[in-house]
């Protein structure tokens, strides 16, 4: 449907124009894109298709950036940082509808920047119609960088990521694995489910969804997903308010699932928050068991709770605890423990665009350290013969083997347990040495790191 809505003075009764104050929060103040998305959307402002442009504005936009970056370079005559702010954020606005958005008339997407920018920063209105009208004229004449000369800047240029970041994944995977990884980390990521087995099985919610006219097919790899076609709010879905299934992509699945719980076990859950994975464990135990949910911010784990709630695991408790610390909980206390340790996010950055912008290098090295000290004390935690899961979402080596590695070396009581092994099934997932790692252009699904460590009698 094509989007003619007249422009207002209030930010939130204009797609365009809210998408523009998100993006501009976003650049200035930090923030996660889809908590501000959500915001704007719950004031009720926008309705219709308008709710629709303006998160694809947003997410698409933070998606794109270095590639709508790299195209306005060659349409200005000073670089883009001398460019002001405001009209910065219009030009990326325009130009993501120009080059991504086919349903939208050219001459529309030009027109509705040019009038947001007579409201914003008026005395850039008259460049911003004259280089997105030179775009549409020159659009065939856009130069990228040549992959094989320059493949670092080749693969930022095309695929939108930052050049730090291509060059790591180059390191790590060589070039064609980079390239298509870098391509589907700009893409839009799709909308999986868990099925809440406490509730439901996946064949009867497939069921209901056929029933309701939603597109839907069951996750290739995890036995609880589904794959939901197209966009929907997620409220609305059918068996939500009755807590049928939770929002979760299918990595994050079978990082739950390779922990292994069983019923009446005692479970802890050491870095909860939102509580997707905590929740999945108290499926796993069949809610029979203990299921401790910690975490260092009591206001997330208020989330954890109505998440709990909904979806009916009542051996789910919550507590504050800072895993920094050695004294967190008593030791030798769990049978098992998931340490989801705070990470880079590197490998959900299709899903959280706006991550990679702030990210450098430092930040893994700095993350790293961190993850080190976490599983170490959560470790000692274990009962003898316990086992532990470390799991990322990122696709760094340095805060996955490398940090794994290191706490065996100096833990002999410790063993890498091999998933192969352990799950046959899924051994398309798993490095030869027995850890879990998937992928964005591999698999489908987001970028995660699992390892499964026991402790010795």
């Amino acid at each position: 449907m094509i989007i003619r809505r007249a422009l207002k003075n209030d930010p939130s009764a204009n797609p365009r124009q809210a998408a523009c104050e998100t993006l501009l929060r976003i650049s200035k103040q930090g923030g996660f894109a889809d908590r501000l998305i959500d915001s704007e959307l719950a004031g009720g402002a926008l309705s219709g298709p308008d709710r629709g442009l303006f998160a694809e504005l947003v997410f698409g936009v933070l998606r794109r950036q270095g590639t709508l970056d790299h195209i306005l370079t060659q349409l200005l005559e000073k670089p883009i940082k001398e460019l002001d702010p405001h009209a910065l954020v219009i030009f990326r606005i325009g130009l993501y509808q120009l080059t991504c958005l086919d349903r939208i008339p050219e001459s529309a997407a030009v027109n509705e920047s040019v009038n947001l920018a007579k409201l914003i920063t008026p005395r850039t209105s008259g460049l911003i119609n004259a280089v997105l009208r030179n775009y549409l004229r020159q659009k065939d004449s856009i130069t990228f960088p040549d992959p094989v000369a320059e493949p670092v800047t080749s693969i930022a240029a095309r695929h939108s990521q930052p050049e730090w970041l291509v060059e790591h994944w180059l390191g790590q995977l060589g070039g064609e694995d980079a390239t298509k990884l870098a391509e589907a980390s700009s893409q839009q990521p799709p909308l999986t489910l868990r099925v809440n087995a406490l509730r439901t099985t996946r064949a009867e919610l497939l069921l209901e969804f056929e029933k309701q006219g939603i597109p839907a097919a069951s996750c290739r790899f995890s036995p609880d997903g589904i794959v939901i076609a197209g966009r929907h709010a997620i409220i609305s879905l059918p068996g939500y308010e009755a807590g049928l299934f939770a929002v979760q992509d299918e990595a994050s699945q079978l990082a739950g699932l390779l922990l292994g719980a069983e019923p009446g076990e005692r479970i802890w859950d050491a870095c909860a928050a939102p509580g997707g994975k905590a929740c999945h464990i108290a499926q796993q135990m069949d809610d029979r068991g203990e299921l401790i949910a910690t975490d260092i911010s009591r206001s997330k784990l208020v989330i954890v709770q109505e998440n709990a709630r909904r979806l009916g695991a009542s051996c789910l408790s919550t507590a504050v605890a800072d895993l920094h610390l050695t004294d967190t909980l008593p030791k030798g206390l769990f049978d098992r423990i998931l340490l989801d340790a705070p990470c880079s996010g590197l490998g959900v950055i299709r899903r959280n665009p706006e991550a990679k912008w702030r990210l450098s290098f430092d930040d893994i090295t700095r993350l790293a350290a961190v993850q080190k000290t976490l599983l170490k004390n959560a470790a000692s935690l274990l009962k003898p013969g316990g086992t532990l899961l470390y799991s990322t979402c990122s696709t760094s080596v340095e805060e996955n083997e490398e940090v794994v590695e290191e706490f065996l070396l100096h833990h002999p009581d410790f063993m890498l347990e091999n998933l192969n092994d352990l799950f046959p099934a899924l051994n398309e997932l798993f490095e030869f040495y027995g850890m879990f790692r998937s992928w964005p252009h591999r698999h489908g699904m987001d970028g995660f790191f699992a390892a499964r460590i026991r402790k010795q009698q």
